[in-house]
């Protein structure tokens, strides 16, 4: 017994055809381009020409494609385009959608992260404002110096006449010392 046929070996899938690896997105792609192409004007303009060739053939030499005028045949395939083709474009028109809503959730994080931004930023700017107000201003500042400089020179211009004042006391004081040390003597 082979390796291969043994039941508690997992074996491969044998196949005859060959496998086709295709990206996950490639028939909503297809559908996408399909959809798109039919949705132009040179799609229509192609179509008109091709029924009215096949009417125009087969009117005038029916045996050449073998669809006399019924045209049975001419309705089968455009009933087959058109049996397709709906699906496709609704694919396409599904994957538009997704990615839209995509989109717009994407819009809408966006829009809420530059709102929480603003909304910072807002607050920052009110605070800055407040304590700008709390802010002594150039003006204020200049009153002030000016009130203490001549505070200032008050309080210089009071000690200048307090100490002549006090020697006044003192020499009186001296002199009074000095006299009663005489009078001892």
């Amino acid at each position: 017994m082979a390796a291969g046929d043994r039941l508690n070996t997992p074996g491969r899938n044998r196949t005859w055809l060959p496998r086709m690896r295709l990206p996950d997105d490639a028939f909503g792609s297809f559908a996408e381009t399909f959809a798109r192409f039919m949705g132009t004007a040179s799609f229509i303009m192609w179509m008109t020409v091709f029924i009215i060739a096949w009417i125009v053939v087969n009117q005038y030499n029916s045996s050449f494609l073998g669809d006399p005028f019924p045209f049975i045949f001419l309705t089968l395939l455009l009933s087959l385009q058109a049996s397709y083709s709906a699906p496709l474009i609704l694919l396409a028109q599904n994957r538009s959608e997704a990615r839209e809503r995509v989109s717009m959730e994407h819009d809408r994080q966006v829009a809420a992260q530059s709102r929480a931004d603003m909304d910072f930023l807002a607050r920052e700017i009110a605070a800055l404002r407040i304590r700008i107000n709390d802010m002594p201003t150039r003006d204020f500042l200049r009153s002030e110096l000016r009130d203490l400089v001549d505070e200032l020179g008050r309080e210089d211009d009071k000690a200048a006449a307090e100490p002549a004042e006090d020697d006044t006391e003192e020499a009186a004081a001296t002199a009074d010392a000095a006299a009663s040390t005489q009078q001892r003597s």
